[in-house]
Order: structure tokens, then C-alpha cells, then sequence
């Protein structure tokens, strides 16, 4: 548990705040401990947040909106055809 957070995928972030998250619940840590992990976890989630809407931005598509400029829509592709 520990290096730079940006460098990790979500998976990655995911598994680590869960066991962060695991630990916290123990209640067995130091406060000082308890703190760090605490503090690490609030950053792995934001970053996790940060990748989801990242995503969410890539299944996004443009439409023209008739006045010049694009409106954004859901990405309707072949996959909802199934």
C-alpha cells in the first residue's frame, strides 16, 4: 500500500481501498496508522471517481445540434443492438 496513486489503474485503486477498508473496520491499528490509511483511502476513491468519469466521457458521442454546434448524447453502438 503505498507508491503513487495516479499510476494505478482502477482495478488496482479498487483493491487496494478495500483492503484498506477491511483494515479500518479491524480497529486493531494505532491512531497515527489508522489516520494514513484513512487518508489514503479518501484519494484512492477519489481517483477511482476521477477514472469512472473519465470513462463515462469516452462513451459519450457528439451530435450536430443544427444551430452549429454539437449537443452530447449516449454512445448508442452495436453493442446495444444485442
Amino acid at each position: 500500500m503505498s507508491g503513487p496513486i495516479e499510476n494505478l489503474s482502477f482495478e488496482q485503486a479498487f483493491a487496494e481501498l478495500q483492503e484498506i477498508v477491511r483494515i479500518l473496520e479491524e480497529g486493531s491499528r494505532p491512531l497515527a496508522d489508522t489516520l494514513a490509511l484513512y487518508e489514503r483511502g479518501i484519494r484512492l476513491a477519489q481517483h477511482c471517481h476521477k477514472l469512472l468519469d473519465e470513462a463515462d466521457l469516452r462513451i459519450k458521442q457528439l451530435i450536430p445540434n443544427g444551430m452549429g454546434g454539437y449537443d452530447e448524447e449516449d454512445f448508442t453502438g452495436p453493442l446495444d443492438s444485442r
